[in-house]
């Protein structure tokens, strides 16, 4: 935050250097009886806008200690041997908070966010096989600072989009998401994403006005 302050007022030695200059911002009087003098002082307060988005390992941001983290958190889904597709939703490991669970938040104070989450395809085992990324779902809940519990888009092989509503221009909204892999579909055996390369990632992206 920038606060600049413009004092029009004349110090008492630049007066005495330079008689001949008037000033708005000083005032002499004299004579009898009740006198005023008036000065005068500016201020401005520059606000700068800021947007900023967490999706799992990141900076703080109730402190106001906002920076980029350039992590990238993994969220390991393991189906039990005879359990594939059988409709049991499978728990994940890993996320910023353990367990699948990732902490997501944004703040902004420009107006409405838009929040996509995209990806690159349907997760591959790179021989060829795939799962859809709708095979994994993501559960928001409110985390504990009260901001608006911050809603997570759905998952697809391309990208979706929702609106994250300001209020007089600002946007403090979190949660903590808790992904989990539905297990309804029977896929080959196989490892699917874990890179970028084999369609991996989900690539969130907020955008203010």
């Amino acid at each position: 935050m920038k606060i600049s302050i413009a004092l029009k007022s004349l110090l008492a030695t630049a007066a005495v250097t330079l008689p001949l200059v008037a000033s708005a911002a000083s005032t002499y009087s004299t004579g009898n009886g009740t006198l005023t003098a008036a000065a005068t002082v500016n201020f401005s307060v520059v606000i700068p806008q800021f947007l900023y988005l967490r999706v799992g390992t990141g900076s703080s941001y109730t402190t106001g200690a906002l920076s980029t983290v350039n992590t990238t958190d993994l969220v390991t889904f393991t189906v039990a041997p005879g359990t594939v597709g059988n409709g049991t939703a499978v728990a994940g490991t890993g996320g910023d908070l353990t367990g699948g669970v990732e902490t997501a938040a944004i703040l902004g104070n420009g107006g409405n966010v838009t929040l996509t989450a995209a990806a690159t395809g349907a997760l591959s085992d790179g021989n060829g096989d795939t799962i859809p990324f709708t095979q994994i779902t993501t559960t928001a809940a409110a985390n504990t600072t009260g901001y608006t519990t911050l809603a997570a888009p759905a998952l697809s092989n391309t990208t979706t989009t929702q609106t994250v509503t300001a209020t007089n221009k600002i946007v403090q909204a979190d949660a903590k998401w808790t992904y989990s892999f539905a297990n309804t579909v029977t896929a080959p055996a196989g490892t699917y994403g874990g890179t970028a390369a084999n369609n991996g990632t989900v690539t969130y992206t907020a955008t203010m006005p």
